[in-house]
């Protein structure tokens, strides 16, 4: 696949310089994690990779969105997958941008958590990588553990390169998301046998790398 050149990206000189320079997935993982936490704090976004350097910080969705740009210029295809929580639970989905090398996938996450983030390139099958978050995924309030499902791969290139650019937020790119279908870890019956996160597990997960106060956020 070839590289995606400046000129096809619509993306300014100086934006096209930075993620290029996110040359592997290491490197577009140490400038997310550098990036504050978008708590949103004047209302819902999903900001676009030009947005997200503009505005110098995002959640996990604009994150994925920003590491699939970077593998996009650098001739890797653009992938996002969601990673969803049971319903009804009181948490949200997760997205991250996915990678291969060597024939095994990982995957680049923003998060604001201890647990649910880079994945080295070492999983055989997005199963295998998925379920790699399952016991580290639960609820503070309760310990109850949330993993449940997955989505397939979602090739932004299908939405051609405005998703790059745009100065709208890209909620149909979570819509074609959220409709693509997902694929359930834990047998129903199962879920019975699931045990609780233990007390210090509650410590570790309460563990936040930005703090909603902080006013870069």
């Amino acid at each position: 696949m070839r590289r995606l050149t400046r000129t096809q990206s619509g993306l300014t000189a100086q934006e096209y310089k930075t993620l290029a320079k996110l040359s592997t997935p290491i490197k577009i993982q140490n400038f997310l994690d550098s990036l504050p936490m978008n708590w949103e704090k004047k209302g819902d976004t999903h900001l676009s990779p030009r947005r997200v350097l503009r505005e110098g910080k995002a959640h996990c969705i604009e994150g994925a969105l920003l590491g699939a740009a970077a593998l996009w210029l650098h001739g890797e295809r653009p992938l996002i997958m969601n990673v969803s929580p049971r319903m009804g639970r009181g948490d949200d989905d997760h997205v991250v941008a996915l990678y291969k090398r060597g024939g095994r996938w990982g995957a680049i996450s923003k998060t604001n958590h201890a647990t649910i983030r880079f994945r080295d390139p070492v999983y055989r099958t997005l199963r295998e990588l998925v379920l790699s978050y399952f016991h580290e995924w639960f609820l503070n309030s309760t310990g109850e553990k949330l993993l449940e499902c997955y989505s397939k791969p979602l090739n932004l290139m299908r939405f051609g390169v405005d998703w790059l650019t745009s100065g709208k937020d890209l909620w149909h790119i979570a819509d074609a998301l959220s409709e693509l279908p997902h694929y359930y870890l834990v047998p129903k019956g199962n879920w019975r046998y699931v045990r609780k996160a233990d007390p210090m597990e509650l410590k570790a997960g309460k563990l936040i790398e930005w703090k909603k106060s902080n006013p870069r956020t």
